[in-house]
């Protein structure tokens, strides 16, 4: 068990490896734990907002449709921090010690990450995309990009 007072940062979006994240510390650590769930999330606003003559016929025709998908994204990302904060509470977390923090992207999902977990956090807690080590050396993945650049941070990886 991890002491009462210390600070963990979950990564966090609406997958099943965060959510494996956010049981592994339900489980493992002291309800006292404080524990952010963090999300980064895509600033498409301006894209949805674009109404200039050099944008090709087909975006314009697409525009409505590609802001639908985003806003749908948000509100999956919305209900899955609602169930994470479910699982912490049955655990025995109470409200003052889970916070919810979501964040527009600035430089990029792993560097924003690696940014806020670098702040005030005794540990980041990252979920493990389940993809085989050839598409994850091709493709990279979140948690790759987390490791490579965070630099004042402890990370524990849930697989």
């Amino acid at each position: 068990m991890v002491k009462k007072d210390k600070n963990v940062l979950i990564a966090f979006d609406d997958s099943d490896n965060a959510l494996r994240a956010v049981k592994f510390v339900a489980d493992s650590f002291d309800p006292g734990t404080k524990v952010t769930l963090f999300n980064v999330i895509t600033n498409t606003a301006s894209i949805c907002d674009m109404d200039s003559p050099e944008l090709i016929p087909y975006f314009k025709a697409q525009q409505s449709h590609f802001c639908l998908v985003e806003d749908k994204k948000k509100e999956l990302v919305s209900k899955a921090m609602q169930e994470a904060k479910n699982i912490l509470k049955k655990a025995g977390y109470s409200d003052k010690n889970i916070k919810i923090k979501t964040q527009v992207k600035k430089k990029g999902i792993a560097r924003d990450i690696s940014k806020e977990a670098g702040k005030d956090y005794d540990l980041m807690v990252i979920g493990r995309r389940g993809i085989s080590g050839v598409k994850d050396f091709l493709f990279g993945s979140i948690c790759q990009k987390v490791l490579n650049v965070a630099k004042d941070a402890s990370i524990l990886i849930v697989n």
